[in-house]
């Protein structure tokens, strides 16, 4: 692999209608190394693929490939080829002649196209299958032709988009290892794009982590998957106990109300923070001799190890381990300073702080109606006068998701995090980004109506200019 970019994306930004689907992206990708883009569906990941490939050209923004803009280049023009996830053969055509479609497009010489065909069929472990209807083939070998179809033109780069989705678990690995070993032998830069961690981590020299339209973490599957950038990547990659804390100072960390030993620096002191320890970074020991202590409550046989639920006053762990304890069992845990990896939360105030106006007021009935995002809201135990702008601190426990689908906005789902009691989850409306609490779960990068229950809010009339809340707009 070299430390050359072959291909270069530069503040690249794309909306669809009014919807920002990649925020400034910035990678390099180098020359003939397995990168791979992972994240959750919607996040922008097949839509990076597809402006490399040329199908989509960005807002705004530019693409190098070996150091020359390609922005307006087509598809045909560029040294890159296309893996798709449904592999686009063409079932009127056989093996050879799948193989061979683009190399005739060319215009090569019969010789030219047998000898390459040839090659490619033996790289790919399908020789004799030439005549070969493709609707015959299973899955994996249909998947076998779609790449050598798109490796026989000799492209610099092949952008597989989630290649494997419509294979089995078991031909699934065997051909995670395969695409592996094809990549190391043709020396071609792979760019691949899944949602499986465990294809990324399989596979890949580098991975890059994306979540709503922006890159959250690059790095080596190990830098990835054992130094998160935060919540959403250790919640992404692996298993994780991600829990609040408190950073006391530095190197000492408030953990379920226990002053516990770690190694992060550079925090202020008493900031809340995500604290991240996976399942088979745990000891389980004697009560007394634990951080922590908690009662078993289920135990599941795993294989390789027993996965253990424990609950902690309220709070649920999850550890894996070769020994295996009884529900119902008193343990203690214990953690390495090492093992325990502290992290910014991923929305930067404890509370949902915004400024909404008084549209109307009740004195005698002490209540009120303000307007948010163009909604009127009914306000009761507070009161202001009909125009002013208060300032309100909502709890997350203070907007919830409309059961009867009847909401007072439309949220867009960004991240929702387990928090070991409750799910944490970032919503973004038209004008604000929220923070809810919820023991429910929400699927990310989908939209719900949400409802907003002022009961433990805080009000004060507002004076100046400010954001209306954290990633508002002014008022």
């Amino acid at each position: 692999m070299s430390e050359n970019p072959v291909v270069s994306l530069k503040n690249i930004e794309v909306s669809f209608d009014g919807e920002v689907i990649l925020d400034k992206i910035n990678l390099d990708i180098k020359d003939r190394e397995f990168i791979t883009l992972l994240g959750p569906s919607g996040c922008g990941k097949t839509t990076t693929l597809r402006i490399i490939g040329g199908f989509l050209e960005p807002d705004s923004g530019e693409l190098y490939f070996d150091g020359e803009l390609i922005n307006d280049l087509p598809p045909n023009k560029r040294n890159v080829n296309t893996v798709f996830q449904k592999y686009a053969l063409f079932p009127h055509l056989n093996v050879y002649e799948n193989i061979a479609f683009g190399l005739k497009l060319k215009k090569k010489s019969k010789e030219e196209i047998d000898k390459a065909v040839k090659k490619m069929l033996a790289v790919v472990d399908l020789k004799g299958y030439e005549k070969r209807p493709v609707s015959k083939l299973s899955g994996g070998q249909q998947q076998r032709v779609a790449i050598a179809r798109a490796l026989v033109c000799d492209p610099k780069v092949l952008l597989l988009d989630e290649p494997l989705g419509a294979l089995d678990l078991k031909l699934r690995k065997d051909m995670q290892i395969e695409l592996k070993q094809l990549q190391n032998q043709l020396k071609t830069t792979f760019v691949f794009v899944t949602h499986d961690q465990e294809e990324a981590l399989t596979m890949s020299d580098r991975v890059v982590v994306m979540n709503n339209g922006k890159i959250e973490q690059i790095g080596t599957p190990t830098d990835i998957y054992n130094e998160p950038a935060n919540a959403f990547v250790a919640d992404f990659i692996g298993e994780a106990n991600i829990l609040n804390g408190i950073m006391k100072e530095d190197c000492t960390v408030i953990l379920q109300g226990r002053e516990i030993k770690c190694i992060d620096t550079g925090f202020e002191s008493y900031q809340p923070v995500d604290v991240v320890i996976r399942p088979e970074d745990i000891e389980i020991v004697k009560p007394e001799n634990g951080l922590l202590t908690g009662i078993v409550t289920s135990v599941v046989f795993k294989g390789v190890h027993y996965e253990m639920e424990v609950d902690c006053e309220g709070c649920l762990w999850i550890i894996h381990s070769t020994d295996c304890e009884p529900v119902n069992t008193k343990i203690g845990m214990s953690f390495t300073p090492e093992n325990i990896h502290i992290m910014n939360k991923l929305f930067p105030t404890e509370n949902n702080i915004f400024t909404a106006e008084v549209t109307s007021s009740d004195p005698e009935g002490n209540s009120m109606e303000i307007e948010l995002e163009g909604n009127t809201l009914e306000v009761k135990g507070h009161c202001y006068s009909e125009g002013a702008v208060v300032e309100i601190t909502l709890p997350p426990s203070g907007i919830y998701v409309a059961g009867d689908g009847n909401g007072q906005l439309e949220a867009y789902i960004e991240s929702v995090i387990y928090k070991g009691e409750y799910n944490e989850i970032i919503m973004e409306t038209e004008e604000h980004k929220w923070l809810m609490t919820s023991t429910q779960d929400e699927q990310v990068a989908t939209t719900a109506p949400i409802c907003f229950n002022f009961e433990n809010a805080h009000f004060s009339e507002y004076c100046g200019t400010k954001p209306s809340s954290y990633g508002g707009e002014e008022v």
